[in-house]
């Protein structure tokens, strides 16, 4: 695995930055079901990833993108909505952050797995411009696997922005 050069800063393991947050849904969350809009879920979602990449950086980051959200159960109103974000991957300024959205029956504690998703934070000096960021150590090995995956994703990504760049037509 290699890692890109970010100066003289020291790497720092996924733990450092994970971040936990819990919500209870309250009806202003909810549509006419009562089940909680997905808005709603993705803002928890991307402050829960951007707490975890500021954690990371030291620094104000920002979204860049979101690589994929997937609902697949519903919240409903009284229920606590709980978000794991970690970072799987860090390039030099950029970071992939992952999140697992649960929804939390408080009456019985049982959880359900509501959404996954993948948010692109890029960190930013006092100028607005990108800097930097630590170098990600995962431990584990669903720590190494996911910054194996996450280092793929980015090139991927790099990849399909340069293509784009390509095909785009000449201005009019």
């Amino acid at each position: 695995m290699q890692r890109p050069e970010n100066g003289s800063l020291p790497g720092k393991p996924v733990s450092a930055s994970a971040v936990e947050l819990a919500t209870l849904v309250e009806v202003a969350d909810t549509n006419p079901m009562g089940n909680i809009h997905g808005g709603v879920i993705m803002k928890l979602a991307d402050q829960a990833c951007a707490a975890a990449a500021i954690r990371h950086a030291g620094r104000i980051c920002v979204t860049a993108s979101v690589d994929r959200l997937d609902f697949r159960n519903p919240v409903h109103v009284g229920d606590m909505v709980v978000l794991k974000a970690s970072l799987h991957y860090a390039h030099r300024s950029s970071m992939e952050v992952g999140v697992r959205i649960e929804a939390e029956r408080l009456q019985t504690g049982q959880r359900t797995h509501v959404a996954s998703a993948r948010f692109i934070f890029v960190a930013l000096d006092d100028e607005c411009k990108p800097v930097a960021v630590p170098p990600l150590i995962p431990h584990t090995p669903e720590e190494h696997e996911r910054y194996r995956r996450g280092e793929e994703r980015y090139r991927e990504r790099l990849a399909r922005r340069q293509q784009e760049k390509n095909n785009a037509s000449p201005p009019a």
